[in-house]
């Protein structure tokens, strides 16, 4: 469960102070002067804002008094795309994981696992229908998540433009992909794009990639989980990098 802060002062206070707010809750048909400024406060932020039933705060609030709102609050502050790329260090290339629509906490941490063992410089999520920073999400990632900045964008298709327009080529995971994974060249700027474990990749994110490249399945179940698909993706972008370094003489790995 996320962490909670309950009562208008509090989460209020929470997002004066730039709380890392996953999503507010209001109990419904309430009108008040304190949830109506919240509302717009949560607004401002680009914060989602759920009505709810009262014995759905009082299920989250426990024993504390809620006055009618609460705030779910993330284990650690997201960041912005900019910081992800400022970070890259001189020489490297950046190296990107685009997550479009991840519903389940433990996929998610099972990818900030994979992204801190493999280098990543950041993963990049939606504000809206996917997994936020949970404390679920940080036990997933055993400890990853203190190591992997995570950014959380109002959208997603938008922001494959914006690395695009800075040189980052997007590599979507999809199973009609052109190219099967290792035959595709992925040693440059990129950006592994995946998609929700139900649909995959949206439509409008799918026709923005550079190229789509696909998983060799030759079982009866047709798709991998989505932490699996992240993981093997990203350990060939390594292999791959130190391929091309190694041909030039030099070894970062």
């Amino acid at each position: 469960m996320d962490d909670v802060i309950a009562g208008r002062n509090p989460v209020r206070e929470a997002l004066r102070a730039e709380r890392p707010v996953n999503k507010i809750l209001i109990v419904k048909d309430s009108h008040s002067g304190p949830l109506r400024e919240i509302f717009a406060l949560a607004r401002e932020k680009s914060i989602p804002v759920q009505k709810a039933e009262k014995h759905i705060l009082n299920k989250f609030a426990g024993e504390a008094v809620h006055q009618g709102v609460i705030a779910l609050v993330a284990p650690k502050a997201y960041v912005a795309v900019e910081d992800l790329l400022e970070s890259v260090q001189p020489g490297e290339d950046p190296f990107l994981i685009l997550l479009d629509e991840i519903s389940d906490p433990r996929n998610l941490g099972a990818i900030l696992r994979t992204a801190d063992a493999a280098g990543v410089h950041g993963v990049i999520i939606p504000r809206r229908r996917s997994a936020p920073l949970t404390p679920t999400v940080a036990k997933s990632s055993a400890g990853a998540i203190e190591y992997v900045p995570v950014a959380r964008v109002a959208n997603i298709a938008q922001t494959v433009d914006t690395l695009k327009e800075k040189g980052i080529w997007l590599i979507g995971a999809d199973a009609a992909g052109q190219e099967l994974f290792w035959d595709a060249r992925l040693d440059g700027p990129l950006a592994l794009v995946i998609g929700g474990e139900d649909k995959g990749l949206g439509r409008l994110v799918k026709e923005r990639c550079d190229i789509l490249v696909r998983l060799p399945m030759s079982g009866r179940v047709n798709s991998l989980n989505a932490s699996v698909a992240a993981a093997l993706l990203a350990f060939e972008v390594v292999r791959q990098r130190r391929k091309a370094l190694n041909h030039e003489g030099v070894s970062r790995y």
